[in-house]
């Protein structure tokens, strides 16, 4: 098995980092727990888990409902979440992929971000994204603009946040958003600032923020569909002026992981939107160990430096504990 990598340039300069989603309940993995209280329970067990595990850092999503449709099933939100979290964990990093800009006003924004940093001890990953679930957003009464808008205001909130984060006070008159003289205080214990993710794949939009404010990007997609989207992003450094080796390229697939070929194909498709058993598995890290650590393989030779994925097998762990265990370890 191959392993050899191309160095790894960005913003951290550490090589790779390996983060894992909690179960949370948004893709109905908390189903098989009936009390909420229990579901809660293991939540904090698998991110404990996580963190003496040697994960770099934990995600949660950003959202009210389940996919792949709203199912009357738990699904914790996500800044009460992380914040319950940094009090039940030492080390590992707290991440969001990513935060809906639509569900929380830019300046309440910086105002969590830098009180978890804080609680955290300076742990957070701030994650952003334009939003893209409209059921949630009817159902919660926010209005669903047009991406173009959306986007737009993805622009402005991390250009606001930023500012709250690092100066004594700001007003801020854009498109979409005016403060005026916003406190921000305390300031993240992180300098200069928390790492801005910003997720999303639009390409001639979306990785154009990303290439403008980004400390790290997310996207996903087959080995063919990443490459092209960072030729795009790197295209958008090109035009803005930046430098792409100081943003960190990130890919979040699904995570199943078995020691034997015989036990995969009888677990079958773990996809909640109808992929079969071939395609889930080609565009995912589904397989044994070896076969998983060749997929991490394929995507660093393309200039990836991050895997944040989240597990087909939980409430189960075997996954998480197979890829740190087997996986991680052949890259550290």
């Amino acid at each position: 098995m191959d392993l050899s990598v191309p160095p790894i340039s960005g913003k951290s300069k550490d090589g790779i980092v390996f983060g894992v989603f909690i179960p949370q309940g948004w893709k109905m993995e908390l189903s098989s727990i009936a009390d909420p209280a229990d579901k809660w329970a293991k939540t904090v067990e698998v991110a404990v888990l996580a963190d003496a595990l040697g994960y770099d850092s934990l995600w949660v999503y950003d959202h009210f409902h389940n996919v792949p449709r709203p199912a009357h099933e738990t699904v914790f939100e996500c800044w009460t979440t992380i914040a319950a979290l940094s009090q039940q964990t030492s080390r590992i990093r707290l991440g969001q992929m990513v935060g809906c800009n639509s569900y929380r006003s830019p300046a309440l924004l910086a105002k969590i971000t830098s009180t978890i940093d804080v609680i955290s001890g300076g742990r957070l990953e701030w994650g952003i994204g334009a939003g893209w679930y409209e059921n949630e957003y009817r159902a919660y009464g926010y209005e669903f603009p047009k991406p173009k808008d959306r986007i737009g205001m993805l622009r402005e909130s991390v250009e606001i946040v930023r500012s709250m984060w690092t100066e004594a006070e700001t007003t801020y008159k854009g498109k979409y958003y005016d403060i005026i003289r916003a406190n921000c205080d305390p300031k993240p214990i992180q300098q200069p600032t928390p790492p801005i993710w910003i997720g999303g794949g639009g390409e001639q939009l979306t990785l154009r923020v990303v290439a403008m404010h980004a400390d790290c990007s997310n996207f996903g997609g087959s080995p063919e569909e990443w490459a092209r989207k960072r030729q795009t992003l790197l295209g958008h450094c090109v035009t803005v002026g930046r430098d792409p080796a100081t943003i960190r390229m990130t890919w979040s697939p699904e995570l199943f992981i078995r020691e034997t070929e015989a036990e995969l194909k009888e677990a079958g498709s773990r996809s909640l939107f109808g992929e079969n058993y071939d395609e889930w598995r080609n565009g995912n890290l589904v397989g044994t160990p070896d076969e998983v650590a060749e997929k991490v393989a394929t995507y660093l030779k393309l200039g990836c430096s991050g895997f944040i994925p989240w597990s087909a097998d939980y409430p189960e762990t075997e996954s998480i504990e197979l890829f740190a265990q087997k996986v991680m370890s052949n890259f550290r």
